[in-house]
C-alpha cells in the first residue's frame, strides 16, 4: 500500500519543531534540572522525616543489599573495597574510636589525612557514631592549622603519617587540650582489629536536614581558612544533583584525585557516587606524572578536575608507550570530566587533546546555597558555568538575580534616591546573589561559630525592606539565551584608567599564547598612579623554543592585539618551576601573596614591564624612577 507524503512530513516536522523548541528553550536541560531539585528535596524531607538524614545509613544499604554489598566501592593503589568491606571498617574504626578515644555523638573529630582508602574509614566512622568530622587542609603548617584545629572545636585530630611533621612541638603546644594522634601503622591495625560493632541508631538522630554534617574550610586564598557548615541538606543535595547533572551511572567508575578535605571531592563526587552505588577511586593527591597512569589503571570511565588541573595536564608532554612509542593521550576509557574552575582557554583543548567527549563544569561555594551547573558535548555550551532554559529560568527569577557593583566598594551598587541595588541586563556583569527565607538558617548554615562572616555574606534591603540576599563575591554573565559565564571574584578585579579589568579574562587571552602554561593575574598598587596596574605572574613553556627575550617581545605584540588597551598587563613576573606555584591545595590561583609582593624587585622571578615593542626587565634602578615620579604609566 503506497504511503502518503503528508504522512512522514507531518511526524518528521513535528519531529523537528520539537528539537528546534528543545534547542531554543533547553527544555530537556531544564527537566533534568528540576527533576534532580525534586529528587533531592523529596530525599531530604524524607530522611528528615525517617531519622535517616545520617549519610552513614546510605553506605549500610547498599552493602546489605544483595546487588551491591560484593560491588566494587572504593579503589585506592591497588586495593579494592566492596561496600560491603567499607562498612565491616567502619564499624571496626568507629568502635576503636568510642572505646580508646572516647568519641561520641555530637563531638567534632579533626581530619588532617590525605586521600586514601583510610579517609574514607575514618570519615565514616565520624559518622557512624552520631560525631561529625572536620577536614583539615594537610597543606596546612604553623598559624593556619592552629587556627582551623582551634576553630573546629576538636579536642581529637587524627594526623596522616605523611604530614606528622606539621604538628611540631609549638604546634602541639599551642593546641594544649587536644589529641594528635598520627595514624600509623600500628595505630591503624589497632583500629581494624577492633570489634564491628554498630551504635544504636539514636546515637545518629538528627532533628533537622539544616543541621551540620561536617565541617569544610574555605581555600584561605583571602586570609585564614573559615570552617563552613555543610549540612545534611547539601550532602544529600550535592549528591543527588551530581548524579542528576552529571549523568553518573551505577556502571561508571569515577576517579579523583582532588583532595576529600574540599566539598568538591567529598560531596560532588565521593558522595554523589554512595547515592548513586558507583565506584570510587581515589588518588593520594594531584600529580601530572601519575593522573594519566592511575586513570588507566582503574579503568575511570569520569574523571573529576578542580581549578587549574586540566591546565597542568595539558602542559605536560605527551605519555609514549615505552614498547611502540603510540601516543598514549587517547589510550583511556573517560567519557566524561566533571568539576569547577575549567578556564576557557583550556575547555576545548582539554576535550579535542584528550578526546574527552562531555565536560560537566558546576559553580557553587561550600557554604552557599544555590549552584550552577553545565554539561556540554558541543560548542554551544562551551565555557559555560551554568546553563537554565526558559522554564527553569522563570522558576528561579525572583530567587537569584546578578547586581551591578559599585567597584569602590566592592558591593552591590545603590540607587541614591531609593537605596536600593539595581539588576543588570542580559549579558552584563554583575555580582551573583541568591535571596533567603525568613528563617535564614533553612538556606544558609554559614560558618561554624562566626557571626562576623556569616553577616558578611548576607545583604539586606536590597530591592525592598525586610529582604535578604545571600552574596556569593562573585561576578557573572547570565546571558539572554540561559547560558551563564564567569567574569571574575570581586577583590580580583581591579580598577586601572578609570576602567574595571578582569583578571580572569585577562588571564584568558594570555593563556591562548602558545608559550604561556598558566598566568595569574591580579592588580598592585604603583607609587604616584591612582587605582592598579595590571600584572600577570607567568609559567613558561621551556620547550617553545623561544628565548625569553624573544618569549616577551611577542608576548607584548599578542596582548596589545587581543586586549583592550586598559586591559594589558603593565607588568610580568616570570616564575620558574612547574605550573601551579601559586594554587592552594584545591588548585585555585592564590593572589594575595603575589599582590602584597607587588612590583619591587628582589622577590620571585624575573620582572618586565611594558615598553614600546616588548616586555623590558625591570630592575632597581626602573623602580627608583618609578618610586621618585619620573615616570608616568
Amino acid at each position: 500500500m503506497p504511503v502518503s507524503l503528508a504522512s512522514v512530513a507531518a511526524p518528521a516536522a513535528a519531529i523537528a519543531a520539537a528539537a528546534y523548541i528543545n534547542a531554543k528553550a533547553s527544555v530537556w536541560w531544564d527537566l533534568n534540572l528540576i527533576g534532580g531539585s525534586l529528587t533531592s528535596s523529596a530525599r531530604f524531607l524524607y530522611r528528615q522525616h525517617a531519622d535517616r538524614l545520617n549519610t552513614f545509613y546510605i553506605l549500610e544499604r547498599w552493602a546489605q543489599s544483595a546487588s551491591h554489598a560484593d560491588k566494587p566501592f572504593v579503589l585506592f593503589e591497588g586495593r579494592s573495597w566492596t561496600f560491603a568491606q567499607v562498612y565491616d571498617k567502619v564499624l571496626r574504626y568507629s568502635t576503636w574510636l568510642r572505646l580508646a578515644h572516647g568519641v561520641r555523638p555530637g563531638h567534632i573529630v579533626a581530619m588532617d589525612l590525605q586521600n586514601s582508602d583510610q579517609y574514607v574509614f575514618v570519615w565514616f566512622a565520624i559518622w557512624a557514631l552520631g560525631a561529625k568530622p572536620a577536614c583539615i587542609n594537610y597543606n596546612l603548617q604553623s598559624k593556619p592549622l592552629i587556627h582551623c584545629i582551634k576553630a573546629s572545636d576538636a579536642k581529637l585530630c587524627i594526623i596522616d603519617t605523611n604530614v606528622a611533621s606539621n604538628f611540631d612541638d609549638e604546634v602541639r603546644q599551642e593546641l594544649e587540650g587536644v589529641t594528635c594522634l598520627v595514624f600509623t601503622p600500628e595505630v591503624e591495625i589497632e583500629a581494624s582489629a577492633a570489634e564491628p560493632l554498630r551504635v544504636p541508631d539514636e546515637d545518629r538522630s538528627q532533628k533537622s536536614y539544616t543541621e551540620m554534617a561536617m565541617l569544610v574550610f574555605t581555600s584561605g586564598t583571602t586570609g585564614l581558612p573559615k570552617p563552613a557548615i555543610v549540612s545534611w541538606a547539601k550532602c544529600i543535595a550535592g549528591g543527588t544533583m551530581g548524579q542528576s547533572l552529571i549523568g553518573m551511572r551505577n556502571d561508571d567508575i569515577v576517579y579523583t584525585c582532588m583532595p576529600l578535605y574540599h566539598s568538591s571531592a567529598a560531596v560532588i563526587s565521593f558522595l554523589t557516587c554512595l547515592e548513586t552505588g558507583t565506584t570510587q577511586a581515589i588518588g593520594r593527591k594531584f600529580s601530572t606524572r601519575t593522573f594519566w597512569d592511575e586513570v588507566r589503571a582503574c579503568n575511570a570511565t569520569i574523571i573529576q578536575y578542580v581549578g587549574e588541573t586540566l591546565r597542568y595536564l595539558l602542559a605536560t608532554p605527551s605519555q609514549l608507550d615505552p614498547s611502540t612509542g603510540e601516543n598514549l593521550d587517547h589510550r583511556h576509557s573517560v567519557r566524561m570530566a566533571f568539576g569547577n574552575g575549567l578556564r576557557p582557554d583550556v575547555w576545548a583543548r582539554f576535550k579535542d587533546r584528550f578526546a574527552i567527549d562531555t565536560i560537566a563544569e558546576l559553580y557553587a561555594a561550600t557554604e552557599g546555597p544555590f549552584g550552577t551547573f553545565n554539561r556540554s558535548s558541543n560548542p554551544y555550551a562551551e565555557n559555560a558555568i551554568g546553563r537554565f532554559g526558559t522554564l527553569y529560568n522563570a522558576l528561579i527569577s525572583r530567587n537569584v538575580a546578578l547586581v551591578a557593583v559599585d567597584w569602590d566598594t566592592n558591593s552591590p551598587r545603590r540607587d541614591p534616591s531609593t537605596g536600593f541595588a539595581t539588576r543588570v541586563k542580559p549579558g552584563e556583569p554583575g555580582e551573583a546573589i541568591f535571596r533567603l527565607p525568613a528563617d535564614i538558617n533553612t538556606r544558609f548554615q554559614g560558618y561554624y561559630k562566626n557571626p562576623q562572616a556569616n553577616s558578611s555574606k548576607i545583604l539586606r534591603d536590597l530591592f525592598q525592606k525586610g529582604d535578604a540576599w545571600y552574596r556569593t563575591g562573585d561576578v557573572l554573565r547570565w546571558q539572554s539565551d540561559g547560558l551563564v559565564f564567569f567574569h571574575d571574584r570581586i577583590g580580583d578585579t581591579y580598577r586601572w584608567k578609570s576602567e574595571n579589568v578582569s583578571t580572569a579574562e585577562v588571564a584568558q587571552v594570555l593563556g591562548l599564547h602558545p608559550s604561556v602554561r598558566e598566568a595569574n593575574v591580579y592588580g598592585v598598587q604603583l607609587p604616584h598612579h591612582d587605582g592598579r596596574a595590571g600584572c600577570a605572574a607567568l609559567s613558561i613553556d621551556p620547550s617553545s623554543g623561544e628565548n625569553e627575550a624573544a618569549t616577551m617581545a611577542s608576548l607584548a605584540a599578542f596582548a596589545r592585539k587581543s586586549l583592550p588597551r586598559y586591559a594589558v598587563p603593565l607588568f610580568l613576573r616570570v616564575v620558574d618551576g612547574e605550573p601551579g606555584g601559586h594554587a592552594t591545595g584545591t588548585m585555585k590561583q592564590q593572589k594575595m601573596d603575589l599582590r602584597k609582593a607587588g612590583v619591587r624587585p628582589g622577590g620571585e622571578g624575573r620582572l618586565y614591564w611594558l615598553g614600546e615593542d616588548a616586555y623590558v626587565p625591570f630592575g632597581e634602578k626602573e623602580w627608583r624612577e618609578l618610586e621618585g615620579g619620573r615616570v608616568k604609566l
